[in-house]
């Protein structure tokens, strides 16, 4: 993968072309629905807002801020006493916000100044396993792709791919064993070998060269599909071999619960 500071301009740059997708709407847009049930637009950048604060606080306490620590200590006691619905909650709270789009905004800025300051080596705490700077960056970049797309379905906007979403793919390729995990079946022993080709005409690759079970096509198409914003059958994804072909059925980048997935169609998401 890239290195932090790569890392972190490709999640700056994505946060602003999200901001100018939606800096202009009426607030009749920022209440229109997006594919996920129950969230529109307004929604969609409260999560993202209240997600981006969260993991400037924890990453700010990984440099050494004693009450950002204690701040993310309570984040964390809050979010296990309402597993399944703090995440929704917290959004719906944020829809509300009339300073919405400045708060995300400050919000995303700190966050990524934070990311910067690590010192190299400590770990952040999440809500998860710790993780680096480097990895809480791609994180943060794929969940603003997601959320984005959302956004862009939202307003019927086609966005222009960039290579930024390598990022995105390298947390889908990751994430093939949590995948299974999170479906209660065993991941195969074997690893794949993972062939896309980004928007730049660049082909990316994962996984040994000789590998039985294969995965090959599109790297936009492939980040739809881990991060569960288009249909299979939608996508230009090939599967050689079994094990990979019923990867690609139960792929998903995101923590948490496996979700419902888009329908054929396109409109539908958990």
């Amino acid at each position: 993968m890239a290195d932090l500071d790569t890392l972190v301009g490709d999640l700056r740059a994505e946060g602003d072309d999200l901001d100018a997708l939606v800096a202009e709407l009426t607030s009749e847009q920022w209440a229109a629905p997006t594919p996920a049930e129950g969230w529109t637009i307004a929604h969609q950048i409260a999560h993202l807002s209240w997600t981006d604060h969260v993991a400037e606080r924890t990453t700010s306490a990984a440099s050494g801020d004693t009450a950002a620590k204690e701040e993310f200590a309570l984040t964390l006691k809050k979010a296990w006493e309402n597993p399944t619905g703090f995440v929704d909650e917290a959004a719906e709270e944020g829809s509300r916000d009339p300073d919405l789009l400045s708060a995300w905004r400050n919000r995303r800025h700190a966050m990524t100044n934070a990311l910067v300051q690590v010192p190299p080596g400590t770990k952040i705490d999440w809500f998860g396993p710790p993780m680096s700077a480097a990895s809480m960056a791609t994180a943060r970049l794929m969940e603003t792709w997601a959320h984005g797309q959302d956004v862009a379905d939202a307003l019927g906007v086609t966005r222009v791919p960039t290579d930024r979403i390598r990022g995105v793919a390298h947390i889908g390729v990751r994430t093939r064993d949590f995948a299974y995990a999170v479906n209660q079946q065993t991941p195969p022993v074997d690893q794949f070998r993972i062939e896309l080709t980004a928007p730049s005409g660049e082909v990316w690759t994962w996984g040994p060269e000789d590998a039985a079970q294969r995965v090959s096509g599109s790297a936009l198409d492939f980040c739809l599909l881990v991060t569960q914003r288009a249909h299979r059958d939608n996508l230009d994804i090939r599967a050689e071999g079994p094990d990979a072909a019923h990867w690609l059925t139960i792929a998903q980048a995101f923590a948490g619960p496996p979700g419902v997935g888009r329908t054929q169609s396109g409109r539908e998401q958990a």
